[in-house]
């Protein structure tokens, strides 16, 4: 199993509706390539940014294979459509790992 983590700091003039955005469009348009079996959302407590509320959603995949196809065939449009909608009101990290236990 592995997991694609994408950790998003959002600015405030921008976070409720970037939240409704991300749940309701970006995290199914995602889920509907066909490459990840399941998500989760969360939201980071702990975090050293005072402004910024932080968000990580985890995209669970079964192979590297699923992993490579979104990157190739789906990512660009989707972080496209993001900055798109959000300009540099948003900043992403993206993380992929696999699960050892």
């Amino acid at each position: 199993m592995f997991i694609y983590n994408v950790t998003i700091q959002v600015e405030p003039s921008i976070h409720d509706a970037w939240l409704i955005w991300l749940q309701n469009i970006h995290i199914p348009e995602v889920m509907n390539t066909g490459c990840f079996t399941k998500y989760q959302l969360v939201k980071l407590l702990d975090t050293k940014e005072e402004e910024n509320t932080t968000y990580a959603v985890q995209y669970y995949l079964e192979s590297k294979a699923d992993y490579n196809r979104y990157i190739e065939l789906f990512a660009p449009l989707l972080r496209e459509a993001g900055l798109l909608a959000w300009g540099n009101k948003f900043a992403a990290s993206r993380t992929f790992m696999q699960v050892v236990n």
